[in-house]
């Protein structure tokens, strides 16, 4: 999965024509360790339809303030430079399709 950081999230994802699945995580969080993977296999799997990338916010802390983002992790799917969906804290694969569903 591409990292995207305060510098280029506008481009990486505002302006991206495919919804964007952000998930915003730090190092020491251990429920956004357990989910990585799974957003890996999901990413490989729906690529195509839906871009999936990291903001670490401990390095780019300018966005998580911006959209509010207050407990990790949270993944926020955007389309056409807005938050549509909101996901918050570790789900299994299973929970996070169905979380996804409208977007693969």
């Amino acid at each position: 999965m591409k990292a995207v950081t305060d510098a280029d999230f506008a481009a990486e994802v505002l302006e991206n024509d495919k919804p964007v699945l952000v998930d915003f995580w730090a190092e020491w969080c251990g429920p956004c360790r357990m989910v990585a993977p799974i957003l890996e296999e999901i990413s490989k799997e729906h690529g195509d339809k839906l871009e999936i990338v990291k903001l670490n916010i401990d390095e780019n802390p300018q966005v998580p303030q911006t959209y509010g983002v207050m407990q990790i992790p949270t993944m926020n799917v955007y389309k056409g430079g807005e938050v549509v969906k909101q996901i918050m804290g570790a789900k299994p694969k299973a929970a996070l399709l169905r979380d996804l569903a409208e977007f693969i």
